[in-house]
């Protein structure tokens, strides 16, 4: 009988994650996402990289072991939130996700416009109700909410710098811009959403107000509810003078060292709940910082993949192409094919022509080093070695 009762529950719990309106909504904009990075490589390289549908299979693939963490950490620490906390926070990322601004898809602006909104609710319309969903109840603005929040608003930044340290570089896609001496240059751009399911810990009697069915466990003299949300984090960046390997990681340690800060300050609130506010309110301006620093650094300095008076600059590889299978990557300066100097990308299909059973490289590496690669040909291998370069 409890099993068959628990194997409901999970049931239940499930279908409400799969039919909540923000998971739905992220998995059509990060396909969207996948289909619009397409047909930029197509035009500027008359090729696809990846398939179309990469973006949203990675968004809802990606996270779910960072979602398991956060979902143990938060109910076995017994993080406890008001349930309306959660339906503002859903509908503010409701509003990111279809504003296609993926700068502001961070977890800590969530948590913290939730927070305040919550507090200014309970300040200038506390019988403000939509239903019987929504209804405002007194909130304790230095209670348990204002640690609570604080603590996983933290851990919501930790796991968007984890993310963006792991994937950010790996799924960054190079696109042609113009230059200021009027050549095209290579800038890359990444634009990801993760899909981060979540369970959070609520009191029971917020929940069976309006869902009177919602599975309950008691601890002590208290009832809680487990609500599993899909948490949205975006992530989007353009990278002109330098490559997606060396800035994103970067990005992503200090937006993970930013989220331990704050969980700390949240731990504070403790015994100085004024801390609580204070961890929610330097977590945005910090996160705000971070967003508009780094374009800022980045549009004051040149392209950095430019045509070459001789040789040419490696943009992208295609996956299990003879250029992958050389160790061939980004960055990289091909100077000569088969012994022969190239200057353009015409002149490197010429080369590669000379053999085409067996190509020879002169590549100068991101260091400066020189090196020699060499790799067997066979007939289905990529025309120019499965390798986009600046044109």
């Amino acid at each position: 009988m409890m099993s068959s009762e628990l194997l409901l529950h999970i049931k239940d719990s499930l279908l409400y994650f799969f039919l909540n309106p923000v998971w739905l909504l992220a998995i059509l904009a990060a396909f969207m996402l996948g289909s619009k990075r397409v047909n930029q490589e197509r035009k500027d390289f008359k090729i696809s990289i990846k398939n179309g549908s990469t973006e949203m299979k990675h968004s809802i693939s990606s996270a779910w072991l960072h979602g398991l963490v956060l979902s143990i950490v938060i109910a076995g620490v017994g993080l406890i939130v008001d349930f309306n906390w959660i339906i503002i926070l859903s509908i503010v990322m409701l509003l990111v996700i279809v504003s296609f601004s993926y700068k502001l898809a961070s977890p800590i602006y969530y948590a913290a416009i939730a927070f305040f909104v919550l507090v200014a609710l309970d300040r200038w319309a506390g019988d403000f109700s939509v239903g019987s969903w929504f209804v405002q109840k007194d909130v304790d603005i230095f209670g348990t909410l204002a640690i609570t929040v604080p603590i996983i608003a933290g851990l919501f930044l930790i796991t968007e710098g984890s993310l963006i340290r792991r994937y950010a570089a790996r799924y960054a896609s190079p696109l042609l811009v113009p230059t200021q001496r009027g050549m095209r240059g290579a800038i890359y751009q990444s634009k990801l959403l993760w899909i981060v399911p979540v369970v959070l810990l609520v009191p029971g009697h917020m929940v069976s107000e309006f869902a009177p069915y919602w599975p309950q466990f008691t601890l002590g003299a208290e009832k809680f509810s487990f609500i599993p949300i899909p948490l949205v984090i975006g992530f989007s960046q353009m990278v002109r003078s330098t490559f997606p390997d060396v800035l994103f990681p970067k990005m992503g340690k200090a937006i993970t060292w930013l989220g331990i800060v704050v969980t700390a300050v949240g731990i504070g609130a403790i015994w100085m709940p004024v801390l609580g506010w204070v961890a929610l309110l330097a977590g945005v301006l910090c996160r705000i910082l971070l967003s508009i620093l780094i374009p800022l650094t980045e549009q004051k300095k040149s392209v950095l993949l430019v045509p070459q008076t001789e040789g040419i600059f490696v943009v992208a590889v295609l996956k299990d192409s003879p250029a992958e299978k050389m160790g061939i990557i980004p960055g990289d300066l091909i100077k000569s094919v088969n012994g022969i100097t190239i200057h353009n990308e015409d002149e490197l299909y010429d080369a590669i022509q000379v053999n085409a059973a067996h190509c020879r490289l002169q590549v100068i590496g991101r260091d400066g080093e020189v090196r020699l690669k060499q790799q067997v040909l066979f007939r289905h291998d990529h025309f120019r070695l499965g390798m986009l370069t600046v044109r």
